[in-house]
């Protein structure tokens, strides 16, 4: 009889406690989510106030066919919202992820802010403490950057490629587009993960740059600041990020030189399956890129016909990604430098200022004098691209220089 008193006030207790556990889980859920209302409580009235019950059903029940893309820690639904049922896309935030919250907090305050007619404008939100975050952005409808230039289409003819004069509108808009973000808001906004999937194009190709999940301020422009955790992409990230964990404007000015060559070339930044020597799309161009236009020929997309109208537009975005790319982020221009050299202005600043790193036909030269560690270290960064991992994240780098 004693015995089975006492298993029964063993069970008591740990049903209490559990209980008790249960509670202060809640409390702490709460607190999190009253705190992260009072975070974005600046903005909030500028934006929509959508409910769970409106994001279900904007979305089927998140429908798989509703998917329009996937990262790591979010997956992006296309719905229909409002009286008009209007179309957005809407971001969903992993809801186990301890650090969703935060990550919520500070995409929603930098892209709320932002209003250019190359940035994806954010529509209004979502905060459900049980069911999680969400984002609800414009929609837009022409697809990524990423599918007119790599997604290949079974049983459409040529007419499907990517056009020069589309691919020159991309280039000028998404430069626009970091010029703003550098330049033209309150506070310097560092994108982090320019590439073609996050470059939309609407019905009329005007390119938009999306995603600010990884976005974040910095103090100026050219004002580097460390972080400990490298996110990012591989193929895209600047040699002194990947390294070092240094962030900058010029890390948003790299990323976007590798996409110039993508535009260029038609290529992938890692490409497994090309010849030795070619599967990293920046070693492969760089001894090419010194020759300016006597290099269209070897780097243009073997997929567009070339014109000769078309030549100096060409040889201007072979220029401004040559001085993207450039390995050391002190001699790197500033995105509005790479402007200038995109619409041809006579004297670009970059020209003015930095002469003797350019060669007779004016195109820039790596003037990097470790070029050889560099591309050492670029190789085993593309070691571990061909392990299949695309997205990069490592929490345990340290702050160095």
């Amino acid at each position: 009889m004693n015995m089975s008193s006492s298993t029964a006030a063993t069970v008591l207790m740990v049903n209490l406690d559990n209980g008790l556990c249960e509670s202060r889980a809640k409390e702490q859920k709460w607190r999190r989510f009253e705190s992260l209302e009072r975070s974005i409580s600046p903005v909030a009235n500028t934006l929509v106030r959508f409910s769970y019950g409106e994001i279900l059903s904007a979305t089927r029940n998140f429908s798989k066919g509703r998917v329009l893309g996937r990262g790591a820690l979010s997956c992006v639904f296309r719905g229909r919202v409002g009286v008009l049922r209007t179309t957005v896309a809407i971001k969903r935030l992993d809801k186990e992820d301890k650090e969703s919250a935060k990550a919520f907090c500070r995409e929603l305050m930098i892209a709320s802010s932002l209003h250019n007619p190359n940035v994806v404008p954010l529509v209004g939100f979502c905060i459900d403490p049980e069911e999680g975050l969400f984002l609800v952005y414009k929609y837009v409808s022409g697809g990524s950057l990423e599918h007119h230039l790599h997604e290949k289409k079974r049983g459409v003819k040529a007419t499907g490629i990517l056009p020069w004069s589309v691919r020159y509108k991309v280039a000028i808009g998404i430069a626009e587009a970091v010029t703003y973000l550098h330049n033209g808001t309150e506070r310097c906004v560092v994108h982090r993960d320019i590439k073609p999937s996050n470059i939309l194009l609407s019905s009329k190709k005007t390119p938009k740059l999306c995603d600010f999940g990884l976005a974040t301020w910095t103090s100026a422009p050219s004002i580097p600041f460390l972080c400990k955790t490298v996110k990012g992409t591989f193929g895209y990230l600047a040699p002194e990020y990947f390294q070092h964990g240094k962030v900058s404007d010029k890390t948003d000015v790299y990323a976007f030189g590798v996409v110039l060559l993508e535009l260029v070339t038609g290529r992938k930044p890692i490409e497994a399956r090309r010849p030795q020597g070619e599967e990293n799309l920046v070693l492969w161009a760089k001894p090419l890129l010194s020759k300016g236009k006597g290099a269209i020929e070897e780097l243009l997309d073997p997929r567009l016909k070339f014109k000769l109208r078309y030549s100096n537009q060409i040889a201007r975005m072979i220029e401004a990604a040559a001085a993207c790319i450039t390995s050391e982020e002190s001699r790197r221009p500033g995105i509005c430098e790479i402007i200038a050299i995109l619409k041809g202005e006579e004297e670009p600043v970059f020209s003015k200022r930095k002469k003797s790193s350019f060669i007779g036909n004016g195109c820039v030269i790596d003037c990097y004098p470790q070029l050889q560690q560099t591309n050492s270290e670029m190789k085993s960064h593309l070691a571990l691209a061909m392990l299949g991992v695309s997205e990069f994240e490592d929490d345990d780098h340290l702050y160095c220089r």
